[in-house]
């Protein structure tokens, strides 16, 4: 079955567009979004009046009302074709995302019952020429979830790598994958230590999209914390339940990753780097120990005071590696801390940057736009002092008070270059769906990077 969906500004406007004389039971949508919505043995028919303006606002209504449409058509309706009749192509796109974002499930280890085919979805008028590009950044999307919501059985550190590795052979981008010993040749030693305690060996991945007509002389370079499974090592979780959701602790590696699949399929202009340091973090009988001195990458002592602050021992080495690039710009991603989740909730990401205004103000930007908003922490210098002193160069965890912003100051301390911090802990994966948000991995980071990343190719 064929579904149409006509978009107006008021009914008036539909002018020769012939519906159904019994369409009826209008329904109100999100805020001052109206549909009406119709099946019968003619086919499915939908109109959406909205005479609201194109805005960021406005289009995360929009988005809302496109999960909402697609939930009332019936499970046939795999092919839809929207008609823009008068709004503008921003509008309409947004309309379109939330429908395709919507259209989600992981149903991989599902055996009983029928499995939906995805939505074929077309758009005419105003929007059509960018319909392709949404459905990549979609898919991006989509590829973040499906790691995330992978269990740690079917998806560790390994096979995170493999996964890099089979996206790039796919796709024509460069994909190294570090094993144990060059780990411990590099003497990666944060990396290495959350790895003490579990039987699995850790990976370092270095990702590489460098077009000819990159615009960049320097490459912009995604860092992504990939814990596949985090039971807290042997500062262990104080509960089962707190567990439950950890195998999404590699939710900024799969940021990083989709980033690359979206960019590839795109042939966008732009050099980036991108480099995913992974393992579990478990209270094996090799374990770090609360109190132990471990050496890091670039040779600063750090005593561990808390096994489970273990995300910024894997990103500081990955940070330190970074500097081989001589990079533009580096920007990590990392359900890091539970404070940043406690102040902002599931609403928004902290971040925490060194970096020009320009890139800041861009990153809140394309955060409104794509409704994968940032707020911004301060790094005052007493955050820094709080993880200095004792008996090594640095602690791995400050006070309580602060958390999101001491775990930042840490990585801020193996940094020599433009740098911003993005904390997806209260947005990376979420406990019931949402509009266009499933259950589980939301793949938060990907739509707000991708916006970043095009702003900077339009200059």
């Amino acid at each position: 079955m064929v579904a149409e969906i006509y978009l107006s500004s008021q009914v008036k406007s539909l002018g020769a567009v012939k519906m159904p004389e019994s369409v009826h039971a209008y329904w109100k949508g999100i805020d001052d979004v109206t549909t009406a919505y119709y099946m019968g043995s003619e086919g499915c028919f939908t109109l959406v009046i909205n005479p609201g303006k194109s805005n960021a606002i406005e289009w995360e209504k929009l988005r809302k009302n496109g999960a909402g449409v697609l939930s009332k058509l019936p499970k046939s309706a795999r092919e839809i074709r929207i008609v823009n009749v008068d709004w503008d192509a921003q509008k309409a796109l947004a309309f379109a995302e939330g429908m395709v974002l919507a259209d989600y499930r992981f149903d991989k280890y599902i055996t009983k019952g029928d499995k939906l085919s995805p939505i074929s979805l077309v758009l005419e008028g105003k929007g059509s020429d960018k319909l392709a590009e949404l459905i990549v950044v979609c898919d991006a999307v989509k590829t973040a979830r499906n790691w995330v919501n992978e269990p740690v059985n079917a998806l560790n550190a390994q096979g995170l790598g493999e996964a890099f590795q089979a996206l790039g052979q796919s796709l024509g981008f460069k994909v190294e994958v570090f094993g144990e010993a060059q780990i411990e040749s590099l003497k990666m030693g944060g990396l290495l230590a959350v790895n003490r305690g579990s039987q699995e060996p850790p990976t370092f991945s270095v990702l590489e999209y460098k077009p000819a007509n990159a615009k960049n002389q320097q490459p912009i370079v995604l860092v992504g914390k990939g814990v596949v499974f985090d039971t807290g090592g042997l500062s262990l979780k104080p509960t089962p339940n707190s567990m439950d959701m950890m195998k999404c602790d590699m939710g900024g590696a799969a940021v990083v990753g989709a980033v690359f699949e979206a960019i590839a399929k795109l042939q966008w202009p732009i050099w980036v780097v991108g480099l995913v340091p992974s393992t579990d973090n478990r209270p094996g009988e090799m374990a770090t120990c609360p109190g132990d001195i471990i050496t890091m990458y670039d040779g600063t002592t750090v005593e561990v005071l808390n096994t489970d602050a273990e995300g910024r021992l894997i990103l500081a080495d990955a940070l330190t590696f970074a500097k081989k690039y001589e990079p533009q710009l580096v920007i990590d991603y990392a359900t890091l801390t539970g404070a940043a989740a406690r102040a902002l909730g599931t609403y928004g990401s902290a971040l925490m940057a060194q970096a020009p205004e320009s890139v800041v103000k861009s990153l809140k930007r394309a955060g409104e736009n794509t409704y994968e908003r940032l707020a911004e922490l301060p790094l005052w210098e007493e955050y820094y002092e709080e993880i200095t002193g004792g008996i090594a160069d640095l602690k791995n965890l400050g006070k309580g008070e602060g958390g999101a912003q001491s775990a930042a100051m840490f990585l801020r301390h193996f940094t020599n270059y433009p740098w911003a911090h993005i904390d997806i802990a209260g947005t990376a994966f979420s406990t019931s769906p949402s509009h266009y948000t499933p259950k589980g991995g939301t793949g938060v980071g990907v739509r707000l990077t991708l916006e970043f990343l095009k702003q900077y190719i339009n200059g």
